[in-house]
């Protein structure tokens, strides 16, 4: 339930405040004073799009904020704190601020959250049914959604087997559809992948390979140079058998440095240190010496191993062109490719499986379908009674309407729709025995009026929120009739919290609360005020609404009147 509303630059209304209990709550105002701001404000509330128009000329921002007390609205507690809100003893604080160039904020519990989120949470707590909802109702798809809300659970419940069964059907049909369309492409594609694969496996590279090759290649390609490299190096560090010049080589050399340093080193230490470093030289010189010589022995020339080893650098270089820059991308490649061909194999088994799925699917979901024409055509019966039961007593008594569900005879899977096999229209007579023709054809401007809030008083009986709210659903209806519509609408707040924007005195005679919006005008900006009535002041603004005027005798006597008979009916 709304416990409290205040507004703040919205439209013509500068500051105002509405506290709110339970029953019905009216809102009256002269045209153009701007008690439909309230309705604004709701749908503000509501998630519903922010417009800079909204804003009070001169006004740098709007602001609505509200109270609800959660402890009557299953779950909006348990939203809010997911939202990141605060509920303190039982209420929620919801808010939206609007600038003057059209940027919105959002509030709940404190929070700052999307307006989508706010209006998820808020929609929860209300529901407005205006003029556009009437229009709305002309539509037949929200004629369908009328109907299905008046059905409840029988309807519900197998919608809630039936949507997801029907997503997962198109999901089906559409994977199918582009297994079998795409068939040549995956032809195509299984083939390339199948003949790159048969190139790696022939060639069966391995990781680090390539690198291997190209230093085992330079090796074999300069064998020669090698050998004679060593082998020079040898000589020049211990000589050969051959020598002409024994001594020349580097160890006789560093021999007889040894020699030399050894005849004196007894007398200084420091040459003795020296002496020793030559002697380590004399070691590395004869352990490379050895070294080289073996290196020598070992290279040999191997043009068959030369042109094995440039064939297989050729082979993996071409690999190398087509998957990859390196082996390990080759690799990754094959891998790939290995787990996309298992998949490419298996489309024709996965097309076979899902098509047992689809007509799974299609039976189950014909057998829900013939279900739920079933429950709307009861319930269809149902609120064709009842509707026709309200026009009875909003002075059309010869009026009917009738609800039709309508649907193939033998169904079959092309009938399927998102809602499942039926259509679903509201048609009008206006006299019993004339055929029933779709309502935006078959009522005049006044009778549309009343039809409509006859559903929407039949459909209120059935919505799950606390408040619902009319904003001048009333148009078009007068007399006898509006005093009906009063009638209904103090009906309704028996149950849930009714707020109502009216037109007629007829109606805002059976408030338990009412409000009114005054227009002021300085000559430069006009300002609207709410303020609740007393008893002598609902007695006068019922006068003015009755007479056009304030004073009038005759008007304030049908308008006590008038609260008389509320006050009767409530009683």
């Amino acid at each position: 339930m709304w416990e409290e509303i205040r507004l703040s630059s919205l439209g013509v209304i500068d500051e105002a405040a509405l506290d709110l209990d339970p029953g019905l709550t009216v809102i009256t105002g002269e045209t153009g004073a701007g008690k439909t701001m309230v309705v604004s404000a709701l749908n503000l509330l509501r998630g519903r799009r922010a417009e800079s128009t909204l804003v009070r000329q001169g006004a740098k921002r709007s602001r609505v904020e509200a109270r609800l007390d959660t402890s009557a609205i299953e779950g909006i507690a348990d939203a809010a704190l997911e939202a990141g809100g605060e509920v303190e003893e039982g209420s929620l604080i919801v808010g939206r601020t609007v600038s003057a160039e059209g940027r919105s904020r959002a509030f709940v519990g404190g929070a700052s959250v999307p307006a989508s989120v706010l209006g998820a949470i808020s929609e929860r707590a209300v529901a407005v049914h205006g003029q556009s909802d009437q229009n709305r109702l002309l539509r037949t798809d929200a004629q369908r959604g009328a109907l299905d809300q008046f059905a409840g659970a029988a309807v519900a419940d197998l919608l809630t087997e039936f949507t997801p069964a029907y997503e997962r059907l198109r999901a089906v049909e559409r994977e199918i559809a582009e297994l079998t369309t795409n068939a040549q492409e995956r032809a195509r594609e299984l083939d390339l992948l199948r003949f790159g694969l048969t190139e790696i496996d022939e060639v069966a590279p391995e990781a680090g390979e390539l690198d291997a090759l190209v230093a085992e290649e330079d090796r074999l390609a300069n064998a020669e140079a090698l050998v004679t490299s060593a082998h020079a190096a040898h000589v020049r560090l211990t000589g050969d058998a051959e020598s002409a010049e024994p001594g020349a080589d580097a160890a006789g050399l560093v021999a007889g440095a040894q020699s030399a340093l050894d005849a004196a080193a007894g007398h200084d230490t420091e040459l003795e240190r020296l002496a020793s470093r030559v002697a380590e030289i004399g070691y590395l010189i004869a352990d490379t010496s050895a070294e080289l010589g073996a290196y020598a022995d070992s290279v040999e020339a191997d043009p068959v191993r030369l042109d094995g080893v440039q064939s297989r650098r050729a082979a993996i270089t071409a690999l190398l062109r087509k998957y990859g820059t390196t082996v390990d991308d080759v690799l990754g490649w094959a891998d790939d490719a290995r787990k996309r061909s298992g998949e490419l194999d298996g489309d024709d088994d996965r097309i076979d499986g899902l098509s047992t799925e689809r007509d799974e699917l299609t039976a189950r979901l014909l057998d829900l379908g013939v279900r739920l024409r079933a429950a709307r055509g009861e319930a269809a019966e149902r609120l064709t009674k009842l509707v026709d039961a309200e026009l009875t007593e909003l002075a059309m008594p010869h009026a009917h309407v009738e609800v039709s569900v309508d649907g193939p005879g033998e169904p079959s899977a092309a009938d399927l729709t998102p809602h499942g096999l039926d259509s679903v229209e509201i048609g009008f007579a206006a006299n019993r025995g004339s055929p029933a023709l779709p309502l935006n054809k078959g009522a005049s401007g006044g009778e549309l009026s009343r039809v409509m809030l006859a559903l929407e008083v039949v459909l209120a009986d059935t919505s799950t929120v606390p408040t619902l709210v009319f904003d001048e659903v009333d148009a078009g209806i007068g007399g006898k009739a509006a005093v009906e519509v009063g009638r209904r609408l103090a009906r309704l707040a028996r149950s849930a919290q009714v707020i109502a924007v009216t037109h007629l005195p007829q109606v805002a005679a059976f408030a338990d609360r009412h409000y009114r919006v005054v227009k002021s005008d300085d000559g430069t900006v006009t300002t609207s005020g709410i303020s609740m009535l007393d008893a002598d002041a609902r007695v006068e603004e019922l006068s003015r609404m009755l007479a056009g005027l304030e004073g009038s005798a005759t008007a304030e006597a049908h308008a006590r009147e008038l609260l008389d008979l509320a006050t009767q009916t409530r009683h």
